[in-house]
């Protein structure tokens, strides 16, 4: 059983983690073979956060009940309160997801959030456009790491700019391994394009007995 912690913050960005979630949570289109999912809100508190788009969550758990091993994931969204010193605790937890071999995901505000922390010092990573994180965090020193892309997977750090939520998505499918490729593919096509071409494909994903 894999564990994804989803971590909530007030004026969390809902629609960067909508894909994500949706998908997760129905397995709508896993392969037969997926590995079981637990899926967790996790935050500094058990007290109810309110999203950026009004939307009211209540925590699973808090940051002191997150396991960390390397089958186990941590997602941060964008959020306008990450400079809020109560989110430190999760940000510790960073490294040590990494440490183990474990997969961080980070969108838009988050990817401020880590760099303040230093975790982009020495790791390839991306936000929201070359000197985004210059200008917001005064600790930023991973110039020389940042790759100008939507979205970045790389030594289980996948993060990614504020329009690349579904590319970010498909990243973290991937690194999951939930989907075979053949689905992945179509289903990122048909969500990028609109191309109803890529929805039959998909379809004829899930019914091929082909493993990939």
């Amino acid at each position: 059983m894999k564990t994804i912690y989803i971590y909530v913050l007030d004026t969390l960005a809902d629609w960067e983690l909508g894909h994500i979630t949706s998908e997760l949570n129905s397995r709508r289109f896993f392969k037969p073979d997926a590995d079981q999912l637990a899926i967790k809100t996790v935050s500094y508190s058990n007290k109810p956060i309110r999203t950026m788009g009004g939307m009211t969550i209540v925590p699973d758990c808090t940051v002191d009940d997150i396991v960390i091993n390397e089958t186990n994931m941590l997602l941060l969204p964008g959020a306008d309160t990450w400079n809020n010193a109560k989110h430190t605790a999760v940000l510790s937890k960073v490294s040590e997801f990494l440490s183990v071999g474990a997969t961080v995901c980070a969108i838009c505000g988050a990817t401020a959030a880590l760099a303040d922390f230093g975790i982009f010092d020495e790791r390839p990573h991306t936000s929201n456009g070359e000197g985004f994180l210059e200008m917001v965090s005064s600790s930023y020193n991973g110039q020389k790491f940042y790759v100008d892309q939507p979205s970045v997977s790389d030594n289980h750090l996948i993060t990614a700019g504020s329009t690349a939520s579904l590319l970010w998505t498909k990243q973290i499918i991937d690194d999951l391994d939930v989907y075979k490729k053949s689905t992945l593919d179509a289903w990122y096509a048909y969500f990028n394009t609109g191309d109803s071409k890529y929805f039959f494909e998909l379809m004829d994903t899930l019914s091929s007995n082909d493993k990939n």
